[in-house]
């Protein structure tokens, strides 16, 4: 959309009128000389679109809500994101569709795209519209392009291909027309048929949860439409059966043979205890049996802890998939690639004050949420659990 033009004011608005964050979506409305007095001969609509401008100290200045969804990209560039009247709400998340389909319009096969929400409750689910050529494939690319650049819960779980859009009579997309996906819309790998009694039986489970006719041995959970609520429903009826499965190994071996072969060669692992205590007053290699550290890189990171000693709780070496988070982390030149940018609104103060209460409790809580990568000047990059950390919050007014 480009930049604002001299005369008028943008304002990016969330659904209590209050600026968002730089990146973040909000409503496009705007100020200045150049806004109109309101819509001929409709007052109601006047009064919902121009309202008073609050950031304004010229008497009677008003903002035009322009009902478009848009966001600041770095270079201070405004980009159309779609219309507030279009967002969906699906597993608590609410969803720009705009957002999705540009992400699809990105990809050369896609000559254009429409995602609507389909069906209620823990069932409603994104499905994705193209206008792109035939491809065998296509589903399995087109799901790979989101995943890459989206979060998993804006990932449609089907991609229906179409040659041209149905029209109503006015020439606009008839989207009662559109058709239901069938099977070859989810992103289905070359049909095997499962094998042995583990498969069948995981390839039943996951045909029920996820609504579809049959699942091959190669298919992946969530390349078929399931996400993390359907996991933890998925796991509850494995439970049933005799079978522990966790949501991480879930997402380790997404595909059906791979899950299967996981759970059929499981065993118990003897992890080495903790000798780290609240008393403990020095750190030495022989007390951290989970990573391989000189005195020298252990009192580094004692040096880099706030509160020393008595604030670790743990030393271990990071996991290959830690490693790569590090790693990306270091090689870019600007911002954190992994950094989300979650706007939370709330009614009150004490509101508020219950929120970051909860969640300080959340922290103390879970280890992982107290763990720290510490790399610089080691031998190796080390992650550390702190027995305490506290929420850092900044108040701008």
């Amino acid at each position: 959309m480009g930049t604002r033009i001299p005369d008028l004011t943008i304002y990016l608005l969330d659904a209590h009128s209050q600026p968002v964050p730089l990146g973040a979506v909000g409503e496009l409305s705007i100020g200045g000389a150049g806004v109109a007095r309101g819509y001929l001969n409709r007052p109601a609509l006047t009064a919902e679109r121009f309202v008073p401008d609050p950031f304004s100290d010229d008497a009677g200045a008003r903002l035009y809500k322009t009902g478009d969804v848009a966001r600041y990209l770095p270079d201070g560039n405004l980009e159309f994101v779609g219309r507030n009247d279009d967002q969906v709400k699906i597993r608590g998340f609410r969803i720009e569709p705009g957002e999705i389909e540009a992400c699809l319009t990105a990809h050369p096969q896609v000559r254009d795209a429409v995602v609507l929400a389909t069906g209620e409750g823990s069932a409603k689910r994104l499905v994705a519209y193209v206008q792109a050529e035939a491809d065998a494939h296509l589903a399995s690319t087109l799901r790979a392009q989101v995943a890459a650049s989206l979060p998993e819960y804006m990932v449609p779980s089907a991609f229906v291909r179409l040659d041209a859009w149905p029209l109503t009579p006015n020439g606009k997309l008839d989207r009662r027309a559109l058709p239901a996906p069938d099977d070859e819309a989810l992103a289905h790998q070359a049909y095997e048929a499962p094998q042995g009694e583990l498969e069948t039986t995981l390839a039943t489970i996951w045909a029920e949860l996820l609504s579809v006719e049959r699942v091959g041995r190669h298919d992946s959970f969530f390349a078929l439409g399931g996400h993390s609520l359907l996991a933890v429903q998925l796991i509850e009826r494995l439970r049933r059966r005799g079978l522990s499965v966790s949501v991480r190994l879930l997402f380790e071996a997404p595909t059906l043979s791979a899950l299967a072969q996981t759970l059929g060669q499981r065993r118990d692992v003897a992890v080495p205890p903790n000798v780290i205590t609240p008393d403990t007053t020095a750190i030495t290699p022989s007390m951290l049996p989970l990573i391989e550290l000189t005195q020298a890189d252990i009192d580094k990171i004692v040096e880099q802890v706030p509160g020393g000693v008595a604030n670790i709780q743990d030393i271990y070496a990071l996991s290959p998939l830690q490693d790569g988070l590090l790693f990306h982390h270091l090689l870019a030149s600007t911002g954190d690639p992994y950094l989300l940018i979650v706007q939370l609104a709330f009614d009150t103060r004490a509101r508020l004050d219950q929120y970051l209460h909860a969640l300080q409790q959340v922290i103390d809580r879970h280890d992982i949420l107290r763990t720290a990568f510490v790399w610089e000047g080691l031998s190796t990059p080390a992650q550390v659990v702190w027995r305490h950390a506290r929420l850092p919050v900044t108040e701008l007014t």
